[in-house]
């Protein structure tokens, strides 16, 4: 069965939180509507579900991932290249250490960079039902649900105190 995306425009987050009531009272679950806005509100001031995020493994996976390759450049480059200079070893660690550090931390940066990326769901090429209203202050509920729910939940957006309501196909 096909998909419709139905969005609620409200003036007053009051307004927007108890849709969200409404829509819960009405057999809907917390993953079949989301709340979007252009002002920051506090985490959960909707009642809205947790969402939780994995950023904080992209850095350490690119760390070890340039640390892998920070050893492997250097000391594969020195057995590549043995240039024995007054007995002294032919891998020598403190250079290592330095082109590894550096590897580490560009390895880090490069993962976490890609990581906010992944998790801000970027680039994201159809944006699904929106309206420019929610950048000048109105509070979003948009709302995925099959086609033969659609009417109901136009409605119950309408009597929580929806200003205007859209339907469109989901994304």
């Amino acid at each position: 069965m096909a998909k419709q995306s139905v969005l609620g425009l409200y003036q007053n987050a009051e307004y927007a939180a108890e849709a969200g009531d409404a829509l819960q009272a009405a057999g809907l679950t917390k993953d079949d509507y989301d709340f979007l806005t252009g002002a920051p509100y506090p985490e959960g001031a909707f009642g809205e579900r947790h969402v939780s995020h994995r950023l904080y493994v992209f850095p350490f996976v690119g760390a070890l991932c340039g640390l892998t390759a920070g050893i492997l450049l250097t000391s594969m480059t020195q057995m590549a290249y043995p240039l024995v200079t007054g007995g002294k070893p032919i891998l020598s660690l403190p250079p290592m250490a330095i082109v590894t550090y550096e590897g580490t931390m560009l390895g880090a940066i490069l993962f976490t960079v890609l990581g906010i990326l992944f998790e801000s769901r970027l680039p994201r090429p159809s944006l699904g039902l929106y309206d420019d209203r929610i950048t000048e202050g109105y509070i979003g509920v948009i709302v995925t649900c099959e086609d033969n729910q659609a009417g109901r939940v136009e409605q119950v957006l309408t009597q929580a105190g929806a200003v205007d309501v859209k339907r469109g196909e989901a994304s």
